[in-house]
This record gives structure tokens, C-alpha cells and sequence, in this order.
């Protein structure tokens, strides 16, 4: 299969082809390293590929127990398909994962996770890892151990992050769809900065066990970033679902999410937000738009008004609570990586920003990290009574256009580990309340900015468990304003490569 056939399907429309004997795994896989050797020196989004079998796990797949697992439809409805795991989040056993990080380099899991088990599962034949900033501690990708990724809609401009990679590695046609993960919009923002759809599921929708329990206090997620709405929704029907001694679970939806995406969401109560909490304000291109998206949701028949959303806590408290989370966690993971090994926590091995945290978080007490669960607490409520009134929250994902690249650094040497935290929430506002509140977020691509033609990203939240209505909107906002057809200066389906 050549490059520019491959890249004109997404993962389903792969699968089918593989299931029909149109196509072999091999050549899908063959397609998508061609699509890495043609558009990576541009990016930087892949930090190695490897050999694989090219062939999917065994179907049917039986469900991992828990609840949501093996939902999706029959078989492996992703069988064939090339796919991309992030530098982290993720382990599959003999495969480096480095975390972006030279404090980890060389590090090869020795068993897969119970997510990798999945992803197995559901038919994908992972074939190669993509980008992320060190210990996922940026909302870009630059770190220093393997080079800035680039945005393939201008390469000037950051890819976003933590999930930069697997952004830039969908919209530049090298995989349909990519592992990610989201902490405070490590995949909503690539998403938004990209021009894809990327969903960030309920806390405890999937299992980031054995080696971990929770990451950042349950802050962290894991996900996909995808071209297609039915892509990242097969996905979930396969991921999702609890392993034994998970402390969070989310409750079974009625049906395929995969199902949902052709569902109508009937008439929404949809509140928005177009200037945050805190933060940065919206800039005009973005509040516009918002405004556009607005037309077009009460063309669809949706009733939209602007709403007043409490966070339950002051922006100054959520801030120091997020930063007393993030930095104690962070500070856990280098001391245990250095001591695994044997390497010491300094410039030799860490960015000053990840150092920075590091120190902040072996300050923070136990005391001040209990409170900042108990504002964690205090947010989840805030918003659950918005949700009581609403079905869905409209905000931009992020209040302003793809950052040049080298932008967000600037002054970093500077900043200690709550001004690192502080400067996140302050680029990215909107994001990060609902990986406090662990309810479902998504970053639709439903619209472009009309003088630099880069995409702008509308982030739609819902209540506890209600991925399924998310992506019931998803799907009709694709069909009214599809964005299939709108593809990147760096593409790999252009005439330059075969």
C-alpha cells in the first residue's frame, strides 16, 4: 500500500481492510514507517521505531474483567492497525521507555502494563514510541533529551504537550491514531494545537496499573489522540475497564462508545465559558471562535447560554493545590528512578525545570499535600453542581494560537516549582479543572483560525461517566463541520512522498 493511500483512512476503515484481505498488517505497517522516514526530520515526533511481527493478537478479545472492559464490537475491531505509544504512561516489555528524560535513558520495562495487555488486545501493532517533555512536567515538547517536536501545521510552533508526539505523529499521517495521556490536557491541548480529536476519559474509565495505582493523585489519565471521533471511541471500548486493586473505577456506560458516535445527543443544555478562571485571557481569534461554534451548536438545535461556573475554590488555591500535587509526585518518581539507576538528581540528568519541581516537591508536608487533596475534593463538587443544571461545558481548550516554539521556556531558569506550575496554569486555564475534578473532557477540532489558517481547538466537558454523550456531540459536530479533509504543511499523503 502506498503512503497516500494508506493515510486517506483512519484506524476503523484500516482494520476493515485488513478483516476484508485487502491488505496485510505488514503493509500497513510498511506504509507507516515510510510515513516516519518522510515526515519525522521534519517534526520530531517518533523517538524510535523497532521490528515487530506485524500481526495482530489473536480475536475474538475476551473482557480483562472490571467494569467497561472488552465493550467495544465483536472481535478486534482494530486488528492490523500500526499504532504509537507514548515515552510514558505505558510499558510494553523489551521496549524502551525513557520519559523523555535523561535520567531514565536506557530503561526497558521488563512486563507490559495492564494498558499495553490492551492495546494488544484490541489488534494494534505497536511499532515505535513518540515524544514527550521530560517526566510529562510541560504543556510543550522540548526537552532536552531528544529535541523540540515540531507543529506539522507550522513547524515553527510547538506541538503542544505532554502528548506533543503522538499530536504531531497523527496530524502529519504517520498513524491514524495515538496513545496518549492527560494530566492537566496533555492530550486535549495536542489535540487543540494539531487539529485533532482527543478525549480525556473519567478518572478510573481506564487502569494505569500494575506499577502505579494513581498518577499525580489521580490527576492523570490515559487516552489517545485521533483524525476520526469513531476512532478514539473503538479505542476506549477496548481500553477500558479496572484491574484488580485499582483505587478508582467509572461506571459501565449502556453501550459501545463506539455505537454512541452515531447517535443523536437529542437537545443539549450546553453552559460556555469563554474566558477562564484564571490565567490568560481568550485571545480575539479564539473568542471568536467560540462564538462561531456557539452558531453553530444552536444551529444543531442545542440550547447555548453563557454560564457562570464555580470552582468551588479561589484560582490562587487551585493553583498552589495543583503545584503541591504535581511536585510532590514528581519528586517520588526522580528519587526513585535515580536510585533504580544509580544516577544522580542534578544537571546532568534532569532539566532546571524538573529540578526546580523536584526540590519544591520534597518541601511540600504531608499536612499541605492532604489539603491540597481535600481542595481536589472541593473542585470535584464545584463542578458537579454546574453539571446538575447543564449537560455540557464549552470552553477553548487553550486561550491562544500554537506557541512559537522556545516561547514557553523563556525565564524558566528562573522559576522555582510552584512558578513552573503557576506559568502552566497560566498558558493553559481551562484544562486542568477537570483532571482535577476526574470527569471527561474532549478537544474538538471543529474550527481554523482564518488568517493563519492553524487549527483551534473547543473543549466540550461533561459530568462524572458520561464519555457517551461526549461522544455522541462529537459525532455530529464531525458530520456538520468535518475536518477530514483539512491537512498540515508537513503531511505524509503529499506528492513528495509516495
Amino acid at each position: 500500500m502506498r503512503v497516500s493511500e494508506y493515510v486517506q483512512y483512519d484506524a476503523v476503515g484500516l482494520a476493515e481492510l485488513v478483516a476484508a484481505g485487502e491488505v496485510t498488517p505488514a503493509e500497513l505497517v510498511a506504509a507507516a514507517r515510510e510515513a516516519v522516514r518522510a515526515v519525522n526530520p521534519e517534526i520530531n515526533a517518533v523517538v524510535e521505531t523497532w521490528a515487530t511481527d506485524d500481526e495482530p493478537a489473536p480475536a475474538p478479545v475476551p473482557a480483562l474483567g472490571g467494569s467497561g472492559s472488552g465493550s467495544g464490537r465483536g472481535g478486534a475491531p482494530l486488528a492490523g492497525v500500526p499504532f504509537l505509544i507514548k515515552d510514558l504512561g505505558v510499558a510494553m516489555a523489551g521496549r524502551r521507555m525513557e520519559l523523555g528524560s535523561r535520567l531514565a535513558a536506557g530503561h526497558v520495562p521488563g512486563a507490559d502494563s495492564s494498558l499495553m495487555v490492551r492495546l494488544r488486545r484490541a489488534g494494534l501493532v505497536t511499532f515505535g514510541r513518540t515524544t514527550a517533555p521530560e517526566m510529562a512536567y510541560s504543556i510543550t515538547t522540548e526537552p532536552a533529551f531528544h529535541g523540540a517536536t515540531r507543529n506539522p501545521w507550522d513547524p515553527r510552533r510547538s506541538a503542544g504537550g505532554s502528548s506533543g508526539g503522538a499530536g504531531a505523529a497523527v496530524a502529519a499521517g504517520i498513524v491514524p491514531v495515538a496513545h496518549a495521556t492527560d494530566a492537566a490536557g496533555s492530550l486535549r491541548i495536542p489535540a487543540a494545537y494539531n487539529g485533532l480529536f482527543g478525549l480525556k476519559p473519567t478518572r478510573g474509565r481506564v487502569s494505569v496499573g500494575p506499577d502505579f495505582d494513581e498518577i499525580f493523585n489521580g490527576l492523570g489519565v490515559q487516552g489517545s489522540v485521533s483524525r476520526t471521533v469513531r476512532d478514539s471511541a473503538v479505542l476506549l471500548d477496548r481500553i477500558s475497564g479496572t484491574e484488580p486493586g485499582d483505587p478508582y473505577s467509572a461506571p459501565r456506560p449502556p453501550r459501545p462508545y463506539a455505537d454512541e458516535v452515531g447517535r443523536s445527543p437529542g437537545r443539549l443544555r450546553i453552559g460556555v465559558l469563554t474566558q477562564a478562571w484564571g490565567g490568560r485571557r481568550t485571545i480575539a481569534p479564539v473568542a471568536d471562535a467560540v462564538s462561531r461554534t456557539v452558531r453553530l451548536l444552536e444551529s444543531l438545535g442545542h440550547e447555548v447560554t453563557e454560564a457562570r461556573v464555580g470552582l468551588g475554590v479561589g484560582w490562587d488555591e487551585f493553583v498552589l493545590a495543583n503545584a503541591r500535587i504535581m511536585a510532590s509526585n514528581l519528586a517520588a518518581s526522580v528519587d526513585a528512578l535515580a536510585a533504580a539507576f544509580g544516577r544522580p538528581v542534578d544537571s546532568s540528568t534532569l532539566e532546571p525545570v524538573t529540578l526546580a519541581g523536584h526540590e519544591y516537591g520534597q518541601r511540600v508536608t504531608g499536612p499541605q499535600l492532604v489539603a491540597a487533596l481535600a481542595v481536589r475534593n472541593r473542585v470535584a463538587r464545584g463542578l458537579a453542581e454546574y453539571f446538575g443544571s447543564y449537560d455540557l461545558l464549552l470552553t477553548p481548550t487553550v486561550p491562544e494560537l500554537p506557541m512559537p516554539l522556545g516561547e514557553y521556556g523563556q525565564g524558566a531558569d528562573a522559576l522555582d516549582g510552584f512558578g513552573w506550575i503557576e506559568r502552566l496554569n497560566e498558558r493553559s486555564p481551562f484544562t486542568m479543572a477537570f483532571n482535577v475534578a476526574g470527569t471527561p473532557a474532549m478537544s474538538v477540532p471543529v474550527t481554523s483560525d482564518a488568517e493563519t489558517g492553524l487549527p483551534i481547538g473547543m473543549q466540550f466537558a461533561a459530568g462524572h461517566g458520561e464519555e457517551g454523550l461526549l461522544f455522541q456531540l462529537a459525532g455530529q459536530l464531525e458530520q456538520a463541520s468535518p475536518w477530514a479533509g483539512r491537512t498540515p504543511a508537513v503531511w505524509a499523503g503529499s506528492p513528495r512522498v509516495r
